[in-house]
């Protein structure tokens, strides 16, 4: 790896829902796209977490997974522990968190989107993330597919991405939508991609980040 890789010298922390908790899923292509941009990297994802979750921990009934660096990732299945992210940023002494979170916080059964509890939840989550001084971006949801289990209808994944868009500050808010167009990327259930799409998203976030740099200690 070249010492001018853009990310060299930096260490990331991604914490995710389902798309994270599934090494196959977002996870490993996400992971490794990064560290072969330099970046010291730290991927956790919890089914299911909302971003409260990731200050006040909870147990899940769907699983989690973990990769840091080099290493493979390490997946539970089934009932899990959370996680609390303060912690695990203070003890990787991370320099830059990469937040992918929107799903849980779409509302997708709902008719009306609850605005006020999806403020708070990530209004709690980037008040943490500024109080560490960790530099921090944040990607919403992609295209699903209405009529299957999740109810991922592109006009609810448009309002859920741009309740995120005006509401993460001081996090750079990254449009996952911007990557594809309304069902291009093919799902298994509705809300999770195949493999080809996971890859594709990945390589999306990571040019994202990479157009818009962290900056890097002097």
């Amino acid at each position: 790896m070249s010492a001018t890789a853009a990310l060299a010298g930096l260490t990331f922390l991604v914490i995710g829902e389902s798309h994270m908790a599934t090494p196959h899923y977002l996870m490993n292509p996400l992971h490794e796209s990064l560290t072969e941009q330099g970046a010291n990297v730290h991927s956790i994802g919890v089914c299911g977490a909302s971003p409260m979750k990731w200050i006040k921990p909870t147990t899940t009934d769907c699983g989690r997974a973990e990769r840091i660096g080099q290493g493979a990732a390490n997946e539970i299945l089934g009932q899990a522990e959370g996680v609390a992210v303060k912690d695990v940023m203070a003890k990787d002494k991370t320099d830059v968190i990469l937040v992918v979170i929107g799903d849980t916080i779409g509302s997708y059964a709902n008719a009306e989107f609850p605005k006020s509890w999806a403020y708070q939840e990530v209004t709690a989550l980037t008040s943490l993330i500024k109080e560490t001084g960790a530099q921090c971006y944040w990607a919403g949801p992609g295209w699903g597919q209405g009529g299957k289990r999740f109810n991922k209808a592109p006009e609810l994944v448009t309002r859920v991405n741009e309740f995120l868009a005006e509401n993460v500050a001081p996090c750079t808010y990254i449009d996952s939508t911007k990557f594809a167009k309304p069902d291009e990327w093919k799902t298994v259930d509705g809300q999770h991609y195949t493999g080809k799409y996971y890859r594709a998203w990945a390589q999306g976030i990571t040019e994202a980040i990479l157009a818009n740099p962290p900056k890097k200690a002097p």
